[in-house]
């Protein structure tokens, strides 16, 4: 059997495990060894459907050392004023230059595409899917764990729903690809791919009447305006979080009260939400999804026969001709809280909210410039993901905290104020921008308040896991 040697095996070439990798070299003279299961980096990307786009603006994602797109502002269009969103394409195109033209071209990467890793005991092996060779990996510091937080997409994961062989049901990808049109589409899911598939529909002509939405749980979204690279967005979004959270008597008092500022959006004003993974949406594409009426809230689908859907809390017709759409994979995934540098391997997870990339490039950095894993868990406690108006204000208590810790070493402070995936920068040169100064004081006035009171509202389940 042959074998090779590495510093680090990153496990996993999605997002996390590039953005990783991309800081890591960038701060240590080190070799990685790149492995993923797919012929290409980038993902779950790799697999999405054609026609999806990242919900936050391009500069918040991909590697720190490497701008994804151009960084501009649309000029036209719904979304002008807003930062461009990078396409699928695009995503793949950005992600296989990092890989050829930064990581290998380096002589510091090797990646190892289509192939699987699995350990027995302390010993790392790399199997080839195509030729079934195995490589033993000797790995002289760390082994990555670059996949703990991949999400899950129906592409890949097939309907959480029985179905009769009669019943033409296809995943949000082939929407695409269609050879016949359909009478009417059931839009199964509550979250953004199903948004995603709604306002693809309505944009090429399908007229609201024919599509019915299957949404066992409404949503409560982020305004894409609020999520953009100025700081002056960035610190008042902060800041109409704390203050809503300080005078919230409950959390849909809360989530209304973001609302009321601009922050949070839901699809029908006569329903409150109950999850909030939150990506965003735009003022545009609210107002499509608004125009769908037959909105179905039964609970989950049980099953499906060729004239019925029955689902938790009943059951509808399903008309002849229809086309059900399955875009109800749970995409964020919930696996339990660990501290990110652990004695067999660094486990890729959130450390602030929200912005995979930033989070996995700043445990990149970490590990580059700390020689103590204590050190490093303290610097960097792991985050949960959202799923309901709970585990969100959670995940903003923990962020926040945490961007104090890491904030508070005079060179990540530094290092996160020159890197683009940080939503939260602010370059020296803006610092003394009167709408910055004016927004963090009132972030300032309300933070401590926002934050006992979120504490309050959604009490911390999990052990403070901070340390080896």
């Amino acid at each position: 059997m042959r074998s090779v040697e590495t510093d680090y095996l990153v496990v996993g070439a999605g997002a996390m495990g590039m953005a990783f990798t991309d800081a890591l070299i960038d701060h240590a003279d080190v070799h990685v060894t790149l492995v993923d299961r797919r012929h290409a980096p980038g993902g779950h990307w790799l697999d999405a459907y054609p026609f999806v786009q990242l919900h936050q603006a391009s500069l918040f994602y991909g590697v720190a050392s490497t701008v994804l797109g151009s960084g501009a502002v649309q000029r036209d269009g719904p979304e002008a004023g807003l930062q461009e969103r990078a396409c699928q394409s695009e995503i793949q195109a950005y992600f296989d230059d990092v890989l050829h033209r930064r990581f290998i071209g380096s002589g510091r990467v090797t990646f190892l595409g289509e192939s699987e890793y699995h350990a027995e005991g302390s010993s790392h092996f790399v199997t080839s899917r195509v030729s079934r060779d195995t490589v033993q990996v000797h790995v002289r510091r760390r082994v990555v764990d670059a996949t703990y937080l991949s999400p899950t997409i129906p592409a890949t994961t097939p309907p959480p729903f029985n179905v009769t062989d009669d019943v033409h049901v296809v995943a949000i990808n082939e929407l695409a690809t269609l050879v016949e049109t359909p009478n009417n589409f059931v839009i199964v899911g509550s979250g953004k791919t199903a948004t995603d598939g709604i306002v693809w529909l309505l944009a090429k002509g399908v007229p609201p009447d024919r599509i019915v939405w299957v949404r066992p749980r409404d949503p409560w979204m982020l305004n894409r305006a609020v999520v953009q690279p100025d700081p002056v967005v960035g610190i008042g979004l902060v800041a109409d979080i704390m203050e809503a959270a300080a005078s919230a008597e409950s959390l849909d008092d809360l989530f209304l009260r973001l609302e009321a500022a601009g922050v949070m959006l839901r699809i029908d004003r006569d329903v409150i939400p109950t999850m909030a993974k939150t990506p965003t949406l735009a003022a545009w594409e609210l107002n499509l999804l608004r125009t769908i009426k037959n909105v179905v809230r039964l609970g989950h689908i049980r099953h499906v026969t060729r004239g019925e859907i029955v689902l938790d809390e009943g059951s509808i017709p399903l008309a002849p001709g229809s086309l059900v759409v399955h875009c109800a994979a749970s995409g964020l995934q919930y696996p339990p809280l660990v501290p990110i540098w652990g004695p067999d391997k660094i486990r890729l997870q959130t450390i602030r909210a929200g912005f995979p990339c930033f989070n996995a490039a700043l445990t990149g950095y970490v590990e580059a410039t700390r020689d103590d894993d204590r050190e490093r868990n303290r610097l960097c406690p792991p985050n949960i993901l959202p799923d309901t108006t709970a585990s969100w204000a959670r995940m903003q208590v923990r962020g926040t905290i945490a961007a104090r810790t890491y904030g508070a070493e005079p060179d990540i402070a530094t290092w996160a104020n020159s890197c683009a995936l940080n939503p939260a920068r602010i370059e020296p040169a803006q610092r003394n921008d009167p709408a910055v100064r004016a927004g963090a004081a009132r972030l300032a006035k309300y933070a401590e308040q926002g934050l006992a009171r979120m504490s309050a509202l959604a009490p911390e389940p999990f052990p403070n896991i901070n340390t080896v």
